[in-house]
């Protein structure tokens, strides 16, 4: 494919193949970049993650890095913003422009604090009630990557 991605989207050492493809659907179906950061939990031609994906995958724009520092080496960090549950700034004040990326951690930890830390500014949230310890990985990426949609409407 070769269109220039509305929006990156990273995933920082994922590890589980169903929310990896889902988040693929949602990079589809919003014209975004899907980044996988290593190391994985799983192997990219996984039949999961495949599934998952349906019959989106061939038409999804994706690469794989093998570190934050090639990440970097693509994708400035001036462009990132960092989704964490202990960021204090809701991901809704923020006015997204096109080509920014949106940087998403593992479903287990979430993204490491030496990552945000660097511009806590960035640092987003979702709002969600104490009573949940945290939104799956996939649904976080979409409520993110629609809002960014639905500013550029």
């Amino acid at each position: 494919m070769n269109y220039e991605p509305r929006l990156h989207i990273v995933l920082y050492q994922p590890e589980i193949p169903y929310n990896t493809g889902s988040v693929g659907r949602t990079c589809v179906a919003a014209g975004a970049k899907l980044w996988l950061v290593r190391p994985l939990g799983f192997r990219v031609d996984d039949y999961h993650l495949r599934r998952a994906g349906l019959d989106y995958w061939q038409h999804l724009e994706w690469q794989v890095v093998d570190d934050w520092d090639e990440l970097v080496a693509h994708l400035p960090v001036e462009r990132h913003y960092y989704f964490t549950k202990f960021a204090t700034r809701p991901y809704s004040d923020v006015a997204f422009e096109q080509g920014d990326t949106l940087v998403f951690g593992r479903e287990s930890q979430g993204l490491p604090a030496s990552l945000w830390q660097r511009d806590a500014s960035r640092a987003l949230r979702v709002p969600i009630r104490e009573a949940a310890r945290s939104l799956n990985l996939s649904n976080t990426v979409a409520i993110a990557t629609f809002e960014a949609l639905r500013q550029w409407s």
